[in-house]
């Protein structure tokens, strides 16, 4: 039954035009030709998107680098709130190389129930890495990046199909985490990650067990960012709400280097660095569901708006998650900061009370110093002998 479920649900994905990257396989029949004209596309030309596909050239482009200095705390941003995500072992999901990423199909019966202002269901999740070389997520936080980003997409099911909800203004919702180097194995990825070797090369599939999607994602899904942006490769359309997670979710060193060396891309070379660079706002406002804090440290970005590519620290926290800088709780996306900026903080107050305490034994001494020099000046007999030595005096000088 899950294998009849499994087949009608790829030949209603095709049947709706489904060939855009962002939102599953890219169409396999196509020519291995790249740049514009060809109607394929590569990250080695990602300069050039916008000849082939307009959108991409717009001013509500995603990724872009996070400024927590800059986000603008909403009340109405509410907890996001996921449904259907523990899916039975019997349910097969197909896990596919296009040659770009690699793509895990959802079922519908995965939605977001709350922390948008209506419902969305999912369609499908994907990752991005770097190299052994360096990080690869696409957003950044205060122009740091991540070793890898999850993307699980949704579309608003008020469309008529996919892919008019792709085309509409909100028809899409991206749920984004950044992938960080910790101490220990995530089991939740293992579902996904013991099975790359079966998808090496671009155009091969497999299928995955159900398992809970939800552990994808950080444990704290009511602290994030918001803003309204685009897909992030071509067609790269203007038509996504983007949730941006403030907490990491960890995996082991291991894990990250298996995703960033076990498939292949066009023309069987490794299949890293597959990110866009951030772009700009061009006047978007970036929300967040919390207060943020002042980042303690802030990278300056380059002319070019680019953010520096920089290592994540190793560092982990409990449940294989960690909190992004500005966060008020340490790292984004790195534990270490806030933690640094807190001890600091307790260190100045403590020398701050230290010293205060000073000050005022100080003060109170000085001010019972001159209470007792005036209380002697009010005295008779209180004023200052001189340095001299009294002899008695005669009967004649006291005479009269």
């Amino acid at each position: 039954m899950s294998c009849t479920r499994l087949g009608l649900s790829l030949l209603l994905l095709a049947a709706l035009g489904w060939t855009e990257d962002e939102h599953g396989s890219e169409d396999s029949s196509h020519p291995k030709k790249k740049g514009p004209g060809h109607g394929h596309w590569s990250y080695a030309d990602k300069d050039e998107w916008p000849l082939e596909f307009p959108d991409c050239g717009g001013q509500m482009q995603s990724p872009i680098n996070i400024d927590t200095n800059s986000t603008i705390f909403s009340r109405e941003l509410q907890p996001v709130v996921l449904a259907g995500y523990n899916l039975d072992p019997s349910e097969q999901l197909s896990l596919m190389n296009n040659g770009h990423t690699v793509v895990l199909r959802l079922p519908g019966s995965l939605t977001i129930a709350s922390g948008y202002p209506q419902e969305y269901r999912a369609m499908q999740l994907h990752l991005h890495w770097g190299s052994p070389e360096g990080p690869g997520s696409e957003h950044t936080v205060d122009g740091r990046r991540y070793d890898g980003e999850i993307h699980m997409v949704y579309y608003n099911p008020s469309s008529d199909s996919i892919k008019e909800a792709m085309r509409q203004p909100g028809g899409l919702a991206v749920l984004a985490a950044f992938l960080q180097v910790g101490p220990e194995d995530n089991v939740h990825y293992q579902h996904l990650l013991e099975q790359l070797h079966e998808v090496q090369e671009e155009g091969k599939e497999t299928t995955v067990a159900g398992f809970n999607i939800e552990g994808l994602l950080p444990a704290n899904l009511g602290r994030y960012y918001r803003y309204s942006g685009s897909l992030t490769t071509p067609s790269c359309y203007q038509t996504v709400n983007w949730t941006v997670f403030n907490q990491t979710v960890l995996l082991s060193k291991e894990q990250i280097s298996l995703l960033e060396t076990t498939l292949q891309g066009d023309d069987d070379k490794d299949l890293q660095n597959n990110f866009r660079l951030t772009q700009s706002l061009h006047g978007r406002k970036v929300l967040a569901s919390f207060q943020a804090s002042l980042s303690p440290r802030r990278v300056p970005l380059p002319d070019d708006g680019v953010p520096p590519m920089t290592p994540a620290p190793d560092g982990a926290t409990e449940r294989s998650t960690a909190e992004a800088p500005g966060a008020g709780a340490g790292c984004p996306p790195c534990a270490d900061s806030e933690k640094q900026l807190g001890f600091a903080l307790q260190t100045a107050e403590v020398l701050a009370g230290l010293f205060g305490g000073l000050f005022a034994v100080t003060a109170l001494a000085f001010l019972i110093y001159i209470y007792k020099q005036r209380s002697q000046t009010r005295r008779p007999d209180s004023h200052p002998k001189p340095n001299v030595i009294y002899t008695a005096a005669t009967t004649d000088e006291n005479a009269v």
